[in-house]
Formats: C-alpha cells, sequence, structure tokens
C-alpha cells in the first residue's frame, strides 16, 4: 500500500475512534449517558447487520456462537463504551480516553500471569513507561477514587477482557459479521440498563440527531471499515502500534471541541502513556 495512502487512513481511522470521546461528551447535553451509547451502537450494530447479510457473509449457525457474540457484544461495546460515557460526566473527555486506552499495557500484565504468554523486554518497558505515565496524570487532575475514574479504569479492564475473548473465538467467524452483531448486542443491552438505572434524558435537536449519526456512522462503521481494511493490507502488528494515536487525538479533540485545557503534568503523563502503548504495540522487527 502506498505510505501516503496509509498514513491518511491510518490519521483518518485514529482520529474519528479519538474525537469519538469529545463529540460523545457533547451528546451528554441531550441524552442520558447509556441512552446515547445504547442508541448509537444499536443504530451502528442494525447498519451492519444489514450491510452483512445482504454481501451473504458467513453467519453462526449454532446458538452457542451467537452466545459468544452477545458476551463479546457485553465487554467490548457495553463494557467498555458505557463505563466510558457514564465517567465523562465527572471527567475530561481527554481523560477519559487515556485512561481506557490503559488497555493494552494490562494485556501484557493479564496475558502474562494467568495465560502464560511471553512478551518481548520493549513491550515490557512499554508497561512501565505506560504506568508510570497513570501515575503522574492521577496525581496531577484525577482523584483516584472518584467514579469517572473508576469508571475509567473499569472500561480498560473490560476492553482487555474482551481482547483475549476475540483472540480466542474471533478467528472462527467472519470479522465483519462478529463486528456487526457484537456491536447490536451491546447496544440493545445498554438500552435495556438505561431505562432501568438512570434517569432518562432526550433532546431532540438537530445538533442531537447529528452528533448520534456521526458517532454511529462515522466513528463506528466508517471507523471499524478501515481499521479492518489496514488489517487486512498490511501487518497486523504495524497497524496495532498506531493506537497510540488515539488518546492523542481525544486530548486534542477535547481541547478542540469542548476547550478542555489538561493540566502540564497530564500531558506529560499522558504523553509517557503513548510511549508505553506505543512499545507494547510495536511489531517485531524481522531478521532478514
Amino acid at each position: 500500500m502506498n505510505k501516503s495512502f496509509f498514513g491518511f487512513l491510518v490519521v483518518l481511522t485514529t482520529g474519528l475512534m479519538g474525537s469519538s470521546f469529545a463529540i460523545g461528551k457533547m451528546g451528554l447535553v441531550y441524552m442520558s449517558p447509556l441512552l446515547l451509547v445504547g442508541v448509537r451502537f444499536t443504530l451502528a450494530g442494525v447498519i451492519m447487520s444489514l450491510v452483512v447479510l445482504a454481501l451473504k457473509r458467513k453467519h453462526p449457525v449454532k446458538l452457542v456462537e451467537w452466545f459468544q457474540f452477545a458476551v463479546i457484544g457485553f465487554f467490548q461495546t457495553a463494557g467498555v463504551m458505557g463505563a466510558v460515557f457514564l465517567s465523562m460526566r465527572t471527567i475530561t473527555a481527554g481523560e477519559a480516553s487515556i485512561l481506557v486506552f490503559t488497555s493494552p499495557m494490562l494485556v501484557v500484565i493479564v496475558g502474562t500471569v494467568f495465560l502464560k504468554a511471553k512478551y518481548r523486554l520493549a513491550q515490557w518497558i512499554g508497561v512501565g513507561v505506560g504506568f508510570l505515565g497513570v501515575f503522574i496524570t492521577l496525581g496531577a487532575s484525577l482523584d483516584l477514587m472518584e467514579a469517572g475514574t473508576l469508571l475509567g479504569f473499569y472500561a480498560a479492564i473490560s476492553w482487555t477482557v474482551a481482547t483475549f475473548l476475540l483472540k480466542k473465538w474471533g478467528p472462527s467467524f467472519d470479522t465483519w459479521v462478529m463486528t456487526a452483531y457484537q456491536m447490536l448486542f451491546g447496544g440493545l443491552l445498554i438500552l435495556v440498563c438505561s431505562m432501568f438505572i438512570e434517569s432518562i434524558k432526550f433532546i431532540a435537536t438537530p445538533s442531537s440527531m447529528f452528533i448520534i449519526l456521526w458517532l454511529a456512522i462515522m466513528a463506528s462503521i466508517v471507523q471499524f471499515a478501515i481499521w479492518f481494511y489496514l488489517l487486512e493490507r498490511e501487518e497486523p502488528g504495524k497497524v496495532s502500534a498506531f493506537l497510540f494515536l488515539v488518546p492523542l487525538f481525544g486530548v486534542l479533540s477535547g481541547w478542540a471541541l469542548l476547550q478542555e485545557k489538561p493540566h502540564i503534568s497530564s500531558l506529560i503523563g499522558g504523553s509517557l502513556i503513548l510511549v508505553g502503548i506505543f512499545l507494547v504495540n510495536k511489531p517485531r522487527h524481522k531478521s532478514a
């Protein structure tokens, strides 16, 4: 793939992913957190499901396989994004994006402790640098026991669990089909939770409709489509290394769209987290 085109697609997909934090927080003015997330992913899941049906992609035939889609949706969509949007009631969009993207570092730790996985020295250095960044960020502006902070960490943990489930079950499924239905199941679950555990707020305006459509189509469907396109045409490790751009775009979009001014220590800590994520995801150099 042409390097310029590859770079453009990487910036576009990670920019869409990172900016969804700030745009999502803008949506909280019009909708309660779980309702917003539920509508976003249910809509995205319905659209993608119709597309994969129309394209006659391979669907599961066993009930247990559909159950696996639902479990992945519980952790990847409901657990991660539900917690993220709840967290942004009390912390900034930039802080939420930094916290949730500590997940790649948690994957190394959990994989080593529970699955006896082997990781390279550079990845362990990335874990150390990243968590130093978390310590600096938390010490600068976040209350460790504050609800938003805890929810941000829960989102990272839920994403970590989803990562291992995807590694175990994912190879058996069509990626597009799995993505469509896990979003649909996760979105529906969040909608049910919204009805029972939050005071529902919905203000229908052109702005709120635009935010919902942007989150569902651009920040979900289009973002996933570009990401999968890159994974299919380039070495996955090389592509995944660019995940470090997401929290950067999360902070930048929070500053540009919400006038969130990060503390200098948060910038230093966030930069270390970016370095840590890059080292954890950096592909191994193949010897000639």
